[in-house]
């Protein structure tokens, strides 16, 4: 017989960081706060909820590896928003951060979410974070969540 294992969606007694760029605001401030709903509608306290601003996602990695490493945090959810311009220096951006985040996550063992929202115009970033397509914030946020609780069993 199969055994599953997978983490549930509370969280009450966790510390939880964000990351955050301030680049872009308009859009990134929608994601925190969708964030940080996310994880006090799933038993959160929001004065465990540290929010921790960088300059740009290129900057995400270095401050969550900090956070991560403080032993502070069940997790960390990283966000930002880069849109692409009229060159390919999104590309760039966005490749590193994602490995970088994927590094902290590996090298520390705590969980540390992706938020970052990758799009082609400020429409398409708009709709995902709180319009149309939902809130990539509150899907990291759910999913750092669901990695507390299933690293905790394994």
């Amino acid at each position: 017989m199969l055994t599953k294992i997978q983490g549930e969606l509370t969280c009450p007694d966790v510390s939880i960081a964000i990351v955050v760029s301030r680049f872009n605001d308009l859009i990134t401030s929608r994601l925190v706060d969708g964030a940080a709903d996310t994880v006090t509608r799933h038993g959160g306290n929001a004065d465990r909820i540290d929010v921790v601003s960088v300059p740009g996602s290129f900057e995400i990695p270095l401050a969550a590896q900090k956070l991560a490493a403080s032993g502070k945090y069940s997790a960390v959810i990283c966000l930002g928003a880069v849109i692409q311009g009229a060159t390919t220096h999104h590309e760039y951006i966005n490749s590193q951060v994602a490995a970088g985040i994927m590094s902290v996550s590996r090298d520390t063992g705590v969980p540390v979410t992706f938020g970052v929202i990758t799009c082609e115009s400020m429409d398409q970033a708009l709709d995902r974070a709180g319009g149309k397509v939902g809130n990539k914030g509150a899907e990291a946020a759910l999913a750092a969540i669901e990695m507390i609780n299933l690293l905790k069993k394994l």
